[in-house]
């Protein structure tokens, strides 16, 4: 064999793959689901701020699965909806299983995105479930009163003003109201029952709304394990590199400028902490 020969033999055979490790990639889907944009995308959930990190997941070319890492206590039910069908819709484009994860709460709209995975996992302390319907607000005719305000509303349908704020609350507004939320009820009934099959109980309590630790979940089937993303994944794909996929920065986070502090945003920092205390946290 020539000099030539031998330093070619050596040398690593392009496209030769063999050493490279799989990939399990993570998404991270933390804070509340809501459609609100926020200037930093932080503690936001809609189908805007994780479709990036989405697609990057699901773009690896060693991609044995894709992890879905979820700290969130629900929110808005449509944004809910579509984050979990793009899931569902990369998921069987790329033939990859989908494990999710609940940290601190997978809760409502939260547990809605983690029944996109094929397989769910908890840890022990994590709060589960929340399979119900929410909404609130408040009543200000009270304080118009107080200080001598006069409500001047005009609208075109009978119904265009339901549930305004300023104005006295009405029975049939509130019937009107628990209507919908019964029919959304249905649709998160019919979505989980659809993605955990007969992995669920018949226990009466599933779709009360109630919510329970890590173990119970799994008793009601409403996850399969109880185990930390790390644990599972090392077990499952041994070897496997763990990627996180981050979603794209906003302009304004990429500029390392805050939030402005207006009073909407405050408003929205409100109707956030209120969805979080809603389990402690």
């Amino acid at each position: 064999m020539s000099v030539t020969d031998k330093l070619t033999s050596r040398l690593p055979v392009l496209g030769d793959r063999g050493d490279r490790k799989d990939v399990v990639a993570v998404v991270k889907l933390h804070g509340v689901i809501t459609p609100t944009p926020s200037p930093l995308a932080r503690g936001a959930i809609n189908l805007g701020t994780v479709e990036s990190a989405l697609t990057r997941a699901f773009a690896h070319d060693r991609l044995k699965a894709v992890a879905l890492q979820i700290n969130s206590p629900g929110g808005a039910p449509t944004q809910s909806g579509l984050v979990a069908e793009r899931i569902r819709q990369l998921a069987d484009e790329k033939g990859v299983p989908v494990l999710a994860f609940a940290e601190d709460v997978a809760a409502s709209g939260g547990y809605w995105l983690a029944c996109a995975a094929d397989e769910i996992y908890a840890h022990r302390t994590s709060m589960v479930g929340s399979i119900g319907v929410i909404s609130g607000g408040f009543g200000f005719t009270g304080l118009l009163e107080r200080f001598g305000i006069e409500r001047r509303l005009h609208t075109a349908g009978a119904n265009k003003s339901r549930l305004d704020p300023f104005s006295p609350e009405k029975p049939e507004d509130v019937e009107w109201l628990k209507n919908m939320h019964s029919q959304l009820h249905e649709l998160f009934v019919e979505w989980v029952k659809e993605r955990r099959g007969d992995r669920l109980t018949d226990s009466a309590d599933l779709f009360t709304g109630d919510v329970w630790l890590g173990q119970k979940a799994v008793d009601l089937g409403l996850v399969d394990g109880v185990g930390s993303l790390r644990e599972i994944v090392n077990k499952r794909y041994p070897g496997a590199e763990i990627s996180v996929a981050e979603p794209k920065k906003p302009l304004l986070a990429r500029l390392g400028i805050g939030a402005p502090a207006a009073a909407s945003a405050l408003l929205d920092a409100v109707t956030t902490k209120a969805a979080w205390s809603r389990f402690g946290l």
